[in-house]
């Protein structure tokens, strides 16, 4: 039984949701020290699963929470919608 893809693509939407808010209890954890450069492991970490953060660092803006939540649901979402894609043409073939 296929799941519809739409909820799919939901899910990536809301995994990108939930990503962005973890990060954003970790900033709150660690509160006096900032997740910049100085903790690379982590900074690798939140670059990769968080693209706002690498666009926002390389252009030097300010983003606030909320676009963060939006701009990664929207960015999972299309990586979903990607591989919906890629998996419905394969699922089609065989």
């Amino acid at each position: 039984m296929r799941e519809n893809p739409k909820r799919r693509v939901a899910a990536w939407a809301a995994a990108g949701l939930l990503v962005a808010l973890g990060w954003w209890i970790y900033a709150l954890a660690w509160a006096p020290t900032p997740i910049t450069m100085t903790a690379p492991i982590v900074w690798t970490l939140v670059r990769f699963s968080c693209p706002v953060v690498m666009v926002s660092t390389y252009l030097h803006l300010g983003v606030s929470l909320f676009w963060v939540l939006i701009a990664n649901a929207v960015t999972y979402a299309l990586i979903g919608l990607l591989v919906e894609s890629l998996h419905s043409r394969t699922a089609s073939t065989t």
